[in-house]
C-alpha cells in the first residue's frame, strides 16, 4: 500500500473520531464551558463586545463556505499555495491520483495574516504566551465572523465577511500554543469547525525519510517559540512510537531568530537602507546572549558583506566589534552552522538526513538553505572536512504544507464538504495592522508596533489593538510582493490587485 493511501486511512480514522466528538457539540455545553478566557468570554457571552459572535446561528457543515486559512504574516502564504496546488486524487471518481486537476480547484479561501502583531515566536521568551493565545482566539474569532475594516481608516467595520466551513493554523508557533485551545473554545462555542495544525503533518512528513527502522539526525528549524514549546520534538517523538518506527533518530532543535522577521522585512531584524549598525537591531550578534555570532566560525558561515547584506562598525571585517545580519541569506547561513555546530559537539551525533521546516515563512528560503547545506557539506579547513560525516549529501528539506493539504482533502472528502460550484478566485486575503483609533496604541515612524510595546501589553485586556482589513499595496512591503510573486505564483494571482499591478510594474521596467 502506497503512503498516501496509508496516510489517507490513518486521517480518515482520526476524522471519523473527530466527528463522532463533535456531532453532538449542538447539545451539550462543555464540561470546561465556565472555565473561559476574558477574550473567550468577550466572544461568546458579550453582545456588546467588538469580537461577539452569534454561534446559535453559525452556518456549520455548508460546502459552500470558503475554507480559513491564518499565519502571524504572509509565511502561511506557503502553506495556502500548497493546498491550492495540490492534486493527489481525481477529481472524478476521487481515486489516488493526480489528474491533472487541483483538487481544490471549486473551493474559496479566507486567508489572515496578523501581521501587525507578528512575530508570534517571540512571544515565549518576553514571558507572553497569555497575550499570544489570546492573538491566536482572536484569528480564529475573525475567520469565523463577519467583520473587518475596508482599509485602515475606516472607523466602523464591514460585516459582510463569510464564515468559515473548516480551520487551518498555517502558522507552526500559533499551532504549538494553540491548537488545542481553539479545538476547546469551538467546543464550547457549541458548532462543528474542523481544525487542522501543521505541526502533526510536519512530523509525519520528516519520519517518512528514515523509514521504519531508519537511523539519523533531524533538524528542527522553527522560530525561538516553537522550538521552546518542543511541539515538534514531542509529536515527532509521539508519532514514531504510534507507528512502530524501530530506528534510532535523534533530534536537535534551530530556533531561527530572526528569519521570520526578516522575510517580512520586520525593522528590528533588517533595513535595506541601513549602511552601518543600528541601535534597535534585535537579531544575532557578536554579543547576544542567546544568539551569539561566533567570530572563529566566520569562514564557515561565509556571510555576504556585500551591498550592507552584514553591517559592521569597521571597514576591515576582521576588525567588527559590531556585526549585524542584514539579509535573508546571512541569516540562513548563521542559523544552518548553528545546527551543524550542535550536531558536531554531540559525542553521541547521528548524521543529519532531514531538516523540517518549522515556520511557514522557511519554505521562502529553501534555495538558500539547500545552497548553504552543500557548501557546509563541501567545506574543508586544514585538509579535512568538517561536517561530511555528520550530514547526508543531500539531506531532505521536509516542508509539511503538503500534509496539511492531504489532511484536509480527507476531511472534506469525508464529509462531503467539497464545494460543488465555488470559485477560488474569489478567494479574500486580509492582513492586521495596527489600529490608531484606538488611543491606547502606540506606534512608531514606521506605522508599526514598537518592540517594547507589542510585548509589552497585557493578556485579558481586551480592546481592539489592530484592524483586519483586505490585502493592499500600502499595507505589504514591495519586497514582499516580489517574493510572493516569484515563490508561490498560483496564490498570488489569487489576491486581488495585486498581479495586476504587479504585472503592469513588470512591463514598465521593461
Amino acid at each position: 500500500m502506497s503512503n498516501l493511501k496509508i496516510w489517507s486511512c490513518l486521517i480518515a480514522v482520526s476524522v471519523w473520531m473527530i466527528s463522532c466528538d463533535q456531532s453532538s457539540t449542538k447539545e451539550k455545553v462543555s464540561e470546561t464551558a465556565s472555565d473561559k478566557l476574558p477574550i473567550e468570554s468577550a466572544i461568546l457571552e458579550q453582545p456588546k463586545s467588538f469580537f461577539y459572535v452569534d454561534f446559535e446561528h453559525y452556518p456549520e457543515m455548508d460546502k459552500q463556505l470558503p475554507i480559513g486559512v491564518f499565519d502571524s504574516g504572509t509565511g502561511g502564504l506557503t502553506v495556502l499555495d500548497a493546498i491550492v496546488r495540490y492534486d493527489g486524487y481525481d477529481n472524478t471518481d476521487k481515486s489516488t491520483g493526480a489528474d491533472g486537476t487541483p483538487d481544490f480547484d471549486k473551493e474559496t479561501f479566507i486567508y489572515l495574516a496578523d501581521q501587525a502583531n507578528m512575530p508570534y515566536g517571540n512571544y515565549s521568551s518576553e514571558d507572553k504566551t497569555d497575550l499570544l493565545v489570546e492573538h491566536i482566539v482572536k484569528d480564529a474569532q475573525f475567520l469565523l465572523s463577519n467583520k473587518y475594516y475596508k482599509n485602515a481608516n475606516a472607523l466602523s467595520p464591514s460585516q459582510d465577511k463569510s464564515p468559515i466551513k473548516t480551520l487551518v493554523i498555517a502558522c507552526n508557533t500559533a499551532t504549538a500554543y494553540g491548537k488545542e485551545l481553539i479545538d476547546e473554545f469551538i467546543e464550547k462555542a457549541g458548532i462543528n469547525v474542523h481544525v487542522i495544525g501543521v505541526i502533526d503533518a510536519g512530523a509525519r512528513g520528516v519520519l517518512q525519510v528514515f523509514g521504519p527502522k531508519g537511523n539519523g539526525a533531524i533538524g528542527v528549524m522553527a522560530t525561538v517559540g516553537t522550538v521552546a514549546s518542543k511541539g515538534y520534538e514531542n509529536t515527532i517523538l509521539r508519532i514514531k512510537e504510534e507507528q512502530g518506527y524501530t530506528g534510532k533518530i535523534r533530534i536537535y532543535n534551530q530556533g531561527g531568530h530572526g528569519i521570520a522577521e526578516a522575510v517580512d522585512e520586520e525593522p528590528d531584524f533588517i533595513h535595506h537602507d541601513a549602511q552601518k549598525p543600528r541601535v534597535n537591531y534585535r537579531g544575532p550578534s557578536l554579543d547576544h546572549e542567546e544568539f551569539k555570532i561566533d567570530k572563529t566560525l566566520l569562514d564557515i558561515y561565509n556571510f555576504d558583506f556585500d551591498h550592507s547584506k552584514m553591517l559592521c562598525d569597521a571597514k576591515d571585517t576582521d576588525d567588527c566589534t559590531v556585526l549585524q545580519l542584514n539579509d535573508t541569506e546571512n541569516y540562513v547561513r548563521y542559523h544552518l552552522v548553528s545546527l551543524m555546530e550542535k550536531i558536531r559537539k554531540d559525542p553521541e551525533a547521528l548524521p543529519l538526513k532531514a531538516i523540517v521546516l518549522g515556520c511557514t515563512h522557511y519554505p521562502y528560503l529553501t534555495s538558500d538553505i539547500k545552497m548553504v547545506l552543500d557548501e557546509l557539506y563541501d567545506y574543508r579547513k586544514e585538509g579535512r572536512y568538517i561536517y561530511r560525516e555528520l550530514m547526508d549529501e543531500n539531506v531532505s528539506i521536509i516542508d509539511p504544507s503538503v500534509k496539511v493539504a492531504e489532511e484536509l482533502y480527507v476531511y472534506l472528502n469525508a464529509h462531503d464538504l467539497f464545494n460543488p460550484s465555488g470559485d477560488m478566485a474569489k478567494s479574500q486575503f486580509y492582513i492586521s495592522v495596527p489600529n490608531t483609533d484606538n488611543p491606547q496604541v502606540t506606534t512608531d515612524q514606521n506605522g508599526r508596533f514598537p518592540y517594547d510595546y507589542k510585548y509589552g501589553r497585557k493578556a485579558g485586556e481586551i480592546q481592539e489593538y489592530v484592524k483586519v482589513v483586505p490585502f493592499a499595496p500600502s499595507n505589504i512591503p514591495n519586497e514582499t510582493v516580489e517574493r510572493l510573486s516569484g515563490s508561490i505564483p498560483a496564490t498570488f494571482q489569487l489576491i486581488p490587485g495585486f498581479s495586476a499591478q504587479h504585472k503592469a510594474l513588470s512591463e514598465h521596467e521593461k
